[in-house]
């Protein structure tokens, strides 16, 4: 059944925190339980969009691995712009 995997996304938006502290984080929006998904949502709603998209579930392992990077580098103040991380994520966006 590989047909089934590759037609499986995983919906995820990266964004920065509303509040004073002004982190980026990313939400896998397809991947929340019920316990968690309002507040996540709302959460994402109230920060600044950063870029967001579909990643190939099969490749969703690698892709997390390049978003935490990303993530890494937008905390740490560097400037990475939604066309670069694009460039980086591309092999993984469905």
């Amino acid at each position: 059944m590989p047909l089934m995997t590759d037609t499986k996304k995983v919906m995820f938006e990266i964004y920065r925190e509303a509040d004073f502290s002004g982190r980026y984080k990313v939400v896998y929006f397809t991947e929340l339980g019920e316990h968690d998904k309002e507040t996540e949502i709302q959460e994402a709603m109230r920060g600044e969009h950063v870029f967001d998209g579909f990643l190939l579930h099969r490749e969703r392992n690698q892709a997390k691995q390049i978003v935490d990077e990303i993530l890494e580098r937008l905390n740490r103040g560097e400037d990475v712009d939604p066309t670069t991380i694009e460039q980086n994520l591309q092999p993984y966006l469905a």
